[in-house]
């Protein structure tokens, strides 16, 4: 017996040193850095902290977030381009940045389809066309909003987070339809236009809805409607654009990582594996919803072929609307 047991416990021995050994060759050597393009403390880092989290010591011994900000994302991206495929450079960028951009920039220093890898998308976010306290508050739809805006053309203004973004399109896109010239303000990201729409410096404006849905709630803004296929979950009385009539006023709007073109397949894989593994957590995924973000997660084939699909579709809009953003 006692001979059994020494050989049987020899066997355990060997068996979790062996899987141990196996572990500590799938992790990658190095530190792996979540490179974004905007400042920290935005929606982004409520999903890559907790996921650098969950990668540290299954992905890579270590796993920081770095913000690589300036240029609206596309400093962060070239800098993920540049870096060798190893798996330890990898990016968390917005969806416009991937299959807008290449649209409307004449010069641009990637190719979001052959510079890059596909990871998997991980949030999806909802776009609001919100009104604060410069416009009448006895205005509470979209229909309400342009009475007004053709009875006073000199106020009719609305401001985007970013000149080129996809917000900046929906505007246009509204413009279009109601053969209308409102006047677009663009800012250089959403805080400030948040602090302008809450002063009433600005009457209306396209927010990612994660960043008003406080102040919606607490009554100091008010969404007229949402630029999504169906109602958002978190304003399931505000209508969309499409209710309304406006069929191209839709906007696919995701976070997504990519990893540098040439990284094994075995890598993304696995990063996929670990990611997917963690956004199924309850904590993170209440986390999310707090900040107006929806978890989701795509094998990488399945979101390559999103990106290809918004990519053309993109292109369409651009070209229709004749818009090229400033280098």
């Amino acid at each position: 017996m006692d001979r059994q047991r020494r050989i049987l416990l020899a066997a355990a021995g060997a068996g979790v040193a062996l899987a141990a050994t196996r572990t500590a060759c799938a992790q990658l050597a190095g530190t792996a850095s979540i490179i974004s393009g905007f400042p920290a403390g935005g929606m982004g880092d409520a999903i890559s902290r907790p996921l650098a989290e969950r990668l540290r010591g299954r992905y890579a011994a270590n796993v920081i977030v770095e913000a690589r900000v300036g240029a609206g994302g596309r400093i962060a991206v070239d800098y993920v381009r540049r870096a060798a495929p190893d798996g330890l450079t990898i990016l968390q960028i917005p969806s416009s940045i991937m299959v807008l951009y290449p649209h409307i920039y004449k010069k641009l220093s990637y190719d979001p389809l052959a510079d890059f890898i596909p990871v998997t998308s991980t949030a999806t976010y909802d776009i609001s066309f919100t009104a604060g306290p410069g416009l009448p508050a006895e205005i509470r739809t979209v229909a309400d909003y342009l009475r007004w805006a053709r009875a006073n053309p000199k106020l009719a203004s609305y401001g985007v987070p970013a000149a080129g973004s996809a917000l900046n399109f929906a505007g246009m896109m509204l413009r279009r339809a109601e053969n209308f010239e409102f006047t677009t303000v663009a800012y250089k990201g959403g805080a400030p236009l948040l602090q302008d729409l809450l002063g009433g410096q600005i009457p209306v404006s396209f927010n990612v809805l994660g960043e008003v849905l406080p102040h919606i709630r607490a009554g100091k803004l008010r969404s007229l409607a949402v630029a999504t296929e169906k109602r958002s979950r978190f304003l399931p009385d505000v209508p969309t654009f499409v209710e309304l009539g406006y069929k191209d006023l839709l906007l696919h709007e995701w976070l997504g990582w990519f990893l540098p073109a040439k990284t094994p397949a075995e890598t993304v894989r696995r990063l996929n594996a670990i990611v997917r593994d963690g956004l199924a957590s309850p904590e993170l995924t209440e986390g999310l919803a707090t900040r107006g973000l929806v978890a989701i997660h795509q094998s990488p084939e399945d979101f390559a072929a999103l990106v290809r699909r918004e990519h053309e579709r993109w292109g369409g809009i651009a070209r229709a609307t004749g818009f090229v953003a400033e280098d």
